[in-house]
């Protein structure tokens, strides 16, 4: 069987792949495992050496990759080189850092000595995401392989060319040995194939609901599973905060990507006596966003991924001001090919369809809160807990107030966003 991808700025085919079947899986899966037997016993050096070494060839290549990154998914170019250089970043931030993080701990006890040493684990397969096809395999691959494992990467059918067979090519290119990094083309059988394959550990980045059921598979065979899932992001922003920052980090926040983000601020929680002067310089920011072209440098906003994405985004909109939503800006598709869709605000409560649901598209809902009490409670109000941001001139009020913020990773006066040196996940869904 066979699939397409998809330019979504033109709605154009751009490739045919074929799927890869159990029996492909299981036969990558296999000369995973036997690499592993060398690649694990590789000096740390060595393999800092080519992880080192594949930074450098992202940055020759970075034009190329990030071409593919915006036909395929439809990310702005600006956008996309920014990712692939960040990955360049990921890989040189390892190879410094790998035997500082590696080395054996030592432990005082009563024995004559006591120490953890890390030990490499195996064969890693990854399921990986479409709105960060390259950055995310990298991030998770190569601080992995450094540490002795083996990758197999699914990228998403969206991204198979970008998110997979480029990234594989670029570690044959640095001369990996053969096999360490694998690339498996298909759909979500071929997933399916993966976590049930003998691999020894499974990562997956994507929907809550791919998650739920990546975990009830790997845990059949007890296979370790680490799981990045979505978010319904809160930007609080109380009433003392530098308004011109707060704006330009909720436009960012709101539209970079097309809205297309696990982090990105999906809920603009604004105190009362702000909450005017914040939607009015908003809307007015959110008008001179350049939308069109994702392959021209000035565009600032490409189209949804997929017209599935659009619709949805359109229903949660429609549902959202059936409860009582108003239409602030925008709310229409874009005339033209393609799976544009305008930038759009709402005046919204916490309630609301767009705000108890991630919304993975540039709608942007504005909840005003009559205390900084009830901007803590609206932001906890909800099934998830991956990021949020508060934006205020008092920096120790911010920490205080984020401390109370149930969230894996609480930014203030930044907006949320992965850092390698720093943990990166949630709580809850």
């Amino acid at each position: 069987m066979k699939f397409n991808t998809t330019n979504p700025a033109t709605e154009q085919v751009i490739a045919e792949y074929e799927i890869m079947d159990r029996t492909a899986v299981d036969e990558k899966v296999a000369r995973a495992r036997k690499a592993f037997e060398s690649w694990k016993e590789t000096d740390i050096g060595e393999r800092t050496r080519l992880a080192r070494k594949l930074g450098r060839m992202l940055m020759k290549k970075k034009q190329q990759l990030a071409e593919s990154i915006t036909e395929e998914m439809g990310k702005p170019v600006r956008q996309s080189l920014s990712e692939v250089e960040k990955c360049a970043s990921i890989c040189e931030y390892f190879s410094r850092n790998a035997k500082k993080f590696l080395r054996d701990e030592h432990v005082k006890t009563e024995f004559a000595k006591s120490y953890v040493s890390f030990q490499s684990l195996g064969v890693v397969g990854s399921i990986m995401p479409w709105n960060f096809p390259a950055s995310q395999i990298i991030r998770f691959a190569v601080p992995s392989m450094i540490a002795g494992n083996v990758q197999i990467v699914k990228p998403s059918s969206t991204t198979p060319n970008s998110g997979g067979l480029l990234i594989e090519q670029l570690f044959k290119d640095c001369k990996f040995p053969e096999d360490v990094f694998q690339a498996v083309i298909g759909n979500p059988t071929t997933g399916t194939a993966l976590v049930e394959s003998k691999v020894n550990a499974v990562s997956l980045t994507g929907s809550t609901e791919a998650g739920s059921k990546v975990a009830q598979l790997a845990m059949k065979d007890l296979k370790k599973v680490v799981l990045e899932l979505g978010g319904s992001d809160p930007f609080i922003v109380l009433g003392d905060a530098d308004m011109d920052k707060a704006i330009e980090g909720a436009i960012a926040g709101r539209f970079m990507n097309c809205g297309q983000s696990c982090t990105a601020a999906k809920r603009f929680i604004v105190l009362r006596e702000i909450s005017g002067i914040f939607t009015e310089k908003f809307i007015e920011r959110t008008k001179g966003l350049k939308v069109g072209d994702p392959a021209d440098m000035s565009t600032d906003m490409g189209p949804l991924v997929r017209e599935e994405q659009r619709k949805k985004i359109e229903e949660q909109l429609a549902a959202s001001i059936n409860q009582g939503a108003k239409l602030l800006l925008g709310g229409k598709r874009m005339p033209g090919s393609g799976y544009f869709f305008e930038p759009t605000a709402i005046s919204a409560t916490n309630d609301m369809t767009a705000c108890r649901e991630e919304a993975f598209g540039p709608l942007a809902p504005i909840i005003t809160a009559g205390s900084e009490e009830e901007a803590i409670r609206i932001a906890n109000d909800t099934e998830y807990g991956l990021g949020a941001s508060i934006w205020t001139s008092d920096r120790e009020r911010g920490e205080q107030m984020a401390k109370k913020i149930n969230a894996g990773c609480v930014f203030v006066n930044k907006n949320v966003r992965s850092d390698i040196r720093l943990p990166f996940g949630g709580t809850r869904k």
